[in-house]
């Protein structure tokens, strides 16, 4: 094929170079032999001179412009020429099209790609399902990828303007091979997970001869999920594994749920048959093998935060959950429960003051786990104060209570009060809560830059600030008993009062509703210690009477029962006013709970234009996994959630079909 780009010798422009010169010398010598001949004349040679020297710079500029024109034309159409061989030449489909779609031409590789001879005429738009793009901005190119004739094309739109009439040049580059090799390079991508068998020396506590045969099942297990998708594992300790794999397998695990979950939990232990558990932390992430491995360890960090029994699987930004169907068996032990002990009050010896929050509308466990920590802060000698609502009626009950208490006179503030006590070298403290959203004060965690943590509720999502200090414990019955456990560890043993026991020794009573539900050796264990600082159920009995327009909103309120799927129990209140109603669905939610056949139960109350909802499990569900579908959270048996009413979810009666279904897509009928 002829090259149109190769440059041609222009023999006229060197003509022109060279004869211009030439004449110009040929006159000045003419001149020179004439003057010399007739010197009479000088002055007529002169001005002939002149004249001929105007003349011949008036033909160069004629001539300049003669031949500047030319060489725009000639300009012009190689710059043609470019364009055609773009969309014409080039072996790469190429079609005009009105703004609506319309084809009005096309190079001759449209129709051999279409496998059809007529193409002008018909719709652009429906030939390569491609949606032109609308009110678009001429000076901007447009491009997307379209499936066409099994394979992938860049599509690039392009705005023409000719003669006043709109419409567009579309251009389309095969990418198939490209798309795939990306595909190729992103499935090979390594995915780093940490896998640790839960609660294997628990539950073999008393029969170690058969360590050896769980965990070899347990092995064989985690190899053959390994094998099955060409992954490395290796046991780097006891009972605890590192295993990678490529990404393309990770939309599988996702689908079954990460069912070796299931294959180990049908391992039995004992004569109770309780499962054995795994929990697991992955990590699909940019960056190197070792950051990805970091944050597998926050993952599995996650995942035991939560209880165990889980996979918690982190995607670039996002985490999500799968498994958590077994309740947590206590395992805490003295040495950890020491550390952490340590930690807090070095924590707070190096802090210029201590604020302790909880969760919005604090029940007595939330204010008996601040009461601790904030005499524990009183203990080395730090001003400390306790930010929470005055308006609540729990928050009334214990003032009552602790009327009369001169140690903790002044150390309750709201949070706008709170706020001002804020300084560079404040420590904060949360308890009974780790989810953002329900923190008394979401601005004063943002303000304070120590945060400690100390909870019992699985943890549903990564922190917005990473805490100085976390201790998530869900097996423990309540925050109470987690902070009586810290001072057991941290202050003398005279230094707790009788009130002080009083309080804690209430949110452990409210949690385990008096003994009889989560309480554990541990929970006991603080007990007795609280009891031994002389804590009196005897006193603290009036913090948990019903007053007589409470006992007649629980009999309103039970009347709009529902049993969901035999075996969900759900009451509805529309016409909730304050937080006693929110306490009042906590107490309906633990009665419906000992109705027969009921495994888990939901209240719902509406309070302004919010909808509260509190739910208790007998220990075959996991309410939370249920409540996290609304944004919820809390422990196994025991969870929250509060919805905000809009434009979508108008009313109580939306948000309890969305109950419904947050119910139907965690629990399945076969469970």
């Amino acid at each position: 094929m002829k090259n149109p780009y190769k440059r041609k010798i222009d023999f006229k422009k060197i003509a022109f170079r060279i004869l211009i010169p030439i004449l110009a010398f040929s006159i000045m010598l003419a001149e020179v032999i004439l003057i010399n001949k007739f010197p009479q004349s000088t002055l007529l040679f002169g001005i002939l001179g002149i004249v001929l020297f105007a003349l011949l710079f008036a033909g160069l500029v004629a001539l300049s412009i003669i031949l500047g024109k030319r060489a725009g034309a000639t300009s012009q159409i190689k710059i043609e020429d470019i364009i055609y061989d773009k969309i014409y030449v080039n072996d790469e489909p190429a079609l005009i099209c009105t703004q609506d779609g319309r084809v009005l031409w096309t190079n001759q590789f449209v129709p051999k790609t279409m496998n059809q001879s007529k193409v002008v005429g018909l719709n652009a738009q429906k030939i390569f399902k491609y949606t032109l793009i609308a009110n678009r901005d001429p000076k901007e190119k447009y491009s997307d990828i379209v499936d066409f004739a099994n394979e992938k094309y860049l599509v690039e739109e392009t705005t023409i303007n000719y003669r006043n009439e709109i419409n567009i040049l579309l251009t389309f580059r095969n990418v198939t091979e490209l798309i795939e090799l990306r595909t190729f390079i992103k499935n090979k991508e390594k995915v780093v997970s940490y896998v640790i068998i839960d609660n294997i020396d628990e539950l073999l506590r008393f029969e170690q001869d058969r360590y050896r045969e769980i965990s070899a099942k347990i092995e064989s297990i985690l190899r053959n999920w390994c094998d099955s998708v060409n992954g490395f594992l290796r046991e780097y300790e006891k009972d605890k594994y590192i295993f990678i794999f490529d990404s393309e397998n990770l939309d599988a695990f996702i689908e079954t749920k990460f069912n070796v979950l299931d294959k180990v939990r049908e391992i039995k232990v004992g004569k109770s048959n309780i499962p054995v558990t795994l929990s697991m932390g992955v990590a699909l992430v940019d960056g190197t093998m070792g950051e990805k491995e970091k944050v597998a360890q926050q993952a599995l960090d996650m995942a035991l935060q939560r209880g165990g029994d889980q996979a918690a699987v982190k995607i670039g930004e996002k985490v999500s959950f799968y498994g958590g169907l077994v309740n947590t068996l206590q395992n805490r032990i003295k040495v950890r429960s020491r550390v952490i002990a340590t930690e807090l009050v070095n924590r707070i010896n190096m802090a210029g003051n201590v604020l302790v929050m909880a969760h919005k509308s604090p029940d007595f466990d939330a204010i008996g786990a601040s009461v601790g920590i904030a005499r524990l802060a009183m203990m080395y000698k730090k001003r400390v104060n306790i930010v929470t609502d005055f308006k609540d009626s729990n928050v009334k009950r214990c003032f009552k209570h602790l009327e009369h208490y001169d140690n903790l006179k002044g150390v309750f503030v709201d949070s706008s009060k709170g706020l001002n006590l804020v300084r560079t070298d404040t420590l904060l403290v949360i308890v009974d809560v780790n989810n953002v959203a329900m923190f008394e004060s979401r601005d004063l965690a943002r303000m304070v830059d120590d945060i400690i943590i100390i909870d019992h509720h699985r943890k549903t999502a990564e922190f917005e600030k990473k805490p100085v200090l976390d201790y998530i414990e869900p097996s423990a019955s309540s925050a109470s008993e987690i902070v009586a456990e810290l001072l057991e560890q941290a202050v003398p043993v005279d230094f707790l009062t009788p009130t002080d026991a009083d309080m804690l020794y209430s949110g452990i009573v409210l949690d385990t509703k008096n003994f009889t539900k989560g309480a554990g050796t541990k929970t006991y264990s603080a007990a007795m210690y609280l009891r031994d600082r002389g804590a009196q159920y005897e006193r603290i009995q009036n913090l948990f009477k019903t007053s007589i327009a409470d006992y007649k909103k629980e009999i309103k309120f039970a009347e709009k029962l529902d049993i969901y799927r035999n075996c969900f129990a759900i009451a509805i209140n529309e016409s909730g006013k304050d937080s006693q109603d929110r306490i009042l669905a906590a107490k309906i939610a633990d009665n419906m709970l000992t109705l027969d056949g009921v495994a888990a139960s939901f209240a719902l109350v509406k309070i302004g234009n919010k909808v509260v909802i509190s739910a208790r499990s007998n220990g075959a569900v996991n309410v939370q996994l249920i409540l996290e579908e609304m944004n919820g959270g809390g422990r196994y048996d025991a969870a929250g959630a509060q919805v905000t009413l809009s434009e979508k979810e108008p009313t109580i009666q939306q948000v309890l079909a969305r109950l419904k279904q947050a119910i139907d897509n965690k629990i399945s009928i076969d469970d």
